[in-house]
């Protein structure tokens, strides 16, 4: 089992190279000195991989715990890489869909059938009034008072 000054000593070498853990866990070294936590695994007979975090970002215990909170979606049956790469699709997502960026597309839609006076207006006046405030929020962490 690794001890936390072994990680703190991981050193950039010729060639990207791990230092294991246990049940999978391990620290991986790249060749320019950048570290990541990955656990080794198989789902449906596949032998997968996911990574659990950057080092020194994510202590050694950090990781430990991340591995086991994974095996245990395993034991459920869920694929652990598969959840990872939907809950951050879904952030990208939650990202893209700011209060701003939802209402510059409303602003866009509405612009035909406004004079351009009031289209100039109305765009002005959410940048002055409501894009410092909320603009960067997500549209779904938003609720009326």
């Amino acid at each position: 089992m690794l001890t936390d000054l072994q990680c703190r000593k991981a050193k950039p070498a010729q060639k990207d190279y791990k230092l294991a853990d246990a049940r999978g866990l391990y620290l991986f070294v790249t060749k320019t000195g950048f570290r990541s936590w990955r656990w080794k695994f198989r789902f449906a007979g596949k032998e997968k991989r996911l990574v659990l975090g950057s080092y020194p970002g994510m202590s050694l215990a950090a990781a430990r715990e991340a591995r086991d909170a994974a095996s245990q979606l395993l034991k459920s049956g869920v694929d652990p890489s598969l959840q990872a790469k939907q809950l951050a699709a879904m952030r990208l997502t939650e990202a893209g869909t700011t209060f701003q960026a939802i209402a510059r597309e409303w602003h866009g839609q509405q612009t035909p059938g406004w004079a351009p006076h009031h289209a100039a207006d109305v765009l002005k006046s959410l940048e002055l009034h409501v894009f410092a405030k909320i603009g960067a929020l997500p549209i779904t962490g938003i609720t009326s008072p």
